[in-house]
């Protein structure tokens, strides 16, 4: 078509020239208004820049076969990106219904999100949301996600594998994450700052971390802390010769420089002053087997280790060995309350019966609690454990063994057993603890580590000098424990579960081993090895961070004077 026909262009612009002029309707002057407006667009267009600082997308979709980006309207402002970006800074960008498609997501180097939104982001591929953000940097700080959605095998930010994930002042609303292993939580490397909802409902992740919160203090890894521990190695006379390795001139002391960190928070150190100011003119009482006497025993070493006057604790019956069984108490004077401990593998009845010819039969009442309960029903706080005596060769066959009323069964399945056993507990918690003054808690399975054998078969655990850290060499959940959860959801009184299983199991360094006793020549200690001791723990040692952790517990239920 010849323009020139149409409409006189010089007449509309004056700097352009020609040497004929015709007159031209109103109607051919509407048509190259239409064409020269457009043109001037499409050059402006074209010379800005394709991402702005300030700039809101909506429908913006990045397809894995192809490079092109599609908007909602019908030009594009920059042609498809042909290769990845080593280094994309979209800093204070909005994006509007976000969708990834790509295998390994959408930028390969440096992320620079710092104050970015992202409102409705979705990604349905294989491996998870920034899958292929693999480097050290990327700054999310002040970042807001809305209704983030992930629907992938491996969870949200799964694959993201960094020394740095700067999150500060980020915010997630909505955020879901249908996925098979878990929350986010779970998958951030190297990750310190906290996952917790505002008074909006807005999930923020921060370094003003509090355990308060959602925060599960028992999901964490292990850390070096050169601080490390409460009390020196030597200096408390209540520790038992089998859980003193120092003493017993174990050579190393590196299985005491280490601190628990949990994932999502930061739980504060066991200060026992506070502790014991909290615990003034009250009773706290630990029941169970061998290992809960561990814990006692490293909770009464770290108290001691902040009075002044030390001969104002001391064990009210003025014994210093505590391997018997029997109840024994410690008193802090200058506070005056008590730490006791009652022996009570079981937390049933151990019981008699007569056999055939007038023999005695050993057996356990599953239905009736110990005796002991009378010294410790009135107690202040309450921490229970029962497990390890369930795995001796009387209980763990169980043939003629097992006693409820009048009948003993001829056989019955330990786990059976165990969970009998944890119900008649449950219901005398539920019919004689008075909630408004006693909080019960019971401490989970602390994890062995013979290899080779058993306690008495051989298994050994001598010569390890630090912790697991292959999370793939680490145990399932103990089936015993997963048969505490269904007893204690059918409990009516609250329980604090201090879930120990996971990390102890982390600390295949920290038994006594060989190092039960002091040695008077090389044969003996070389004889030792065929019986070491992998299910107890050196003092000080791993039953301190069991302390902490009950220290932190009983300061986020909050109840009575642990009230903070």
């Amino acid at each position: 078509m010849n323009l020139k026909k149409l409409f006189p262009i010089t007449d509309q612009f004056p700097y352009f020239t020609f040497t004929k002029k015709k007159v031209v309707s109103g109607f051919s002057l509407g048509i190259a208004s239409f064409f020269i407006i457009l043109f001037i667009v499409c050059f402006n267009v074209s010379f800005k820049s394709p991402i702005s600082n300030n700039f809101n997308f909506q429908g913006f979709d990045v397809n894995n076969k192809t490079s092109v980006i599609s908007w909602p309207f019908s030009f594009t402002r920059n042609p498809a990106v042909k290769k990845p970006l080593m280094s994309s800074i979209i800093g204070d960008a909005h994006f509007s219904n976000f969708t990834e498609g790509k295998k390994n997501g959408s930028y390969e180097k440096d992320l620079d999100l710092k104050g970015t939104h992202l409102s409705n982001f979705s990604r349905d591929e294989k491996d998870g949301n920034f899958n292929g953000i693999y480097e050290r940097n990327h700054d999310l700080e002040d970042t807001h996600f809305k209704n983030f959605t992930n629907d992938v095998k491996n969870g949200s930010f799964n694959g993201i594998n960094v020394k740095s994930f700067d999150l500060e002042g980020t915010h997630l609303s909505n955020l879901t994450d249908n996925v098979k292993n878990g929350s986010l939580n779970t998958h951030l490397s190297n990750f310190t700052g906290d996952l917790k909802k505002d008074a909006d409902g807005v999930f923020k992740l921060g370094n003003d971390s509090s355990f308060y919160g959602e925060c599960d203090i028992f999901n964490g890894r292990w850390v070096r802390d050169d601080t490390k521990p409460y009390y020196p190695a030597g200096s408390c006379p209540y520790i038992d010769r089998d859980f003193d390795c120092h003493l017993n001139k174990r050579p190393d002391d590196e299985y005491v420089k280490w601190k628990w960190q949990p994932y999502g928070c930061e739980i504060p150190s066991l200060n026992a002053t506070d502790f014991l100011e909290r615990l003034r003119g009250k009773k706290l009482v630990f029941v169970g087997d061998s290992l809960n006497r561990n814990m006692w025993e490293s909770l009464v070493c770290i108290l001691r280790a902040s009075v002044t006057d030390k001969n104002r604790v001391y064990e009210i019956s003025g014994r210093h060995e505590f391997k018997k069984k029997g109840f024994y108490a410690f008193r802090f004077e200058d506070y005056n309350c008590t730490i006791d401990f009652v022996s009570s593998p079981f937390l049933v009845q151990e019981s008699t019966l007569n056999g055939k010819n007038g023999s005695i039969v050993e057996t356990l009442r599953l239905d009736l609690m110990d005796r002991t309960t009378s010294m410790y029903h009135d107690a202040d706080v309450l921490v229970f454990n029962t497990g390890h005596w369930w795995t001796h060769e009387k209980t763990s066959r169980g043939e003629d063994y097992y006693q409820e009323g009048n009948h003993v069964y001829p056989r019955l399945k330990v786990l059976d057993a165990y969970v009998r056993a944890l119900s008649t507990w449950a219901r005398w918690v539920d019919t004689n603890i008075d909630i408004n003054k006693t909080q019960v808690i019971f401490r989970g399975y602390s994890v062995t580590h013979f290899k080779g054998g058993q306690w008495n078969s051989g298994g050994q655990c001598h010569k390890e000098t630090e912790p697991i850290f292959n999370t793939s060499h680490l145990t399932k959940y103990p089936t015993k424990m997963r048969a505490f959860d269904n007893v204690l959801r059918a409990m009516k009184t609250p329980i604090v579960y201090l879930n120990i299983s996971r990390l102890t199991d982390y600390r295949k360094d920290g038994h006594p081993s060989i190092y039960r006793m002091e040695y008077k020549s090389v044969e003996e200690q070389i004889a030792a090895e065929r019986s070491q001791d992998c299910s107890h723990w050196c003092l000080p040692g791993v039953p301190d961070t069991w302390n902490e952790l009950l220290y932190a517990s009983l300061l986020k239920v909050g109840r009575g004077s642990w009230k903070v």
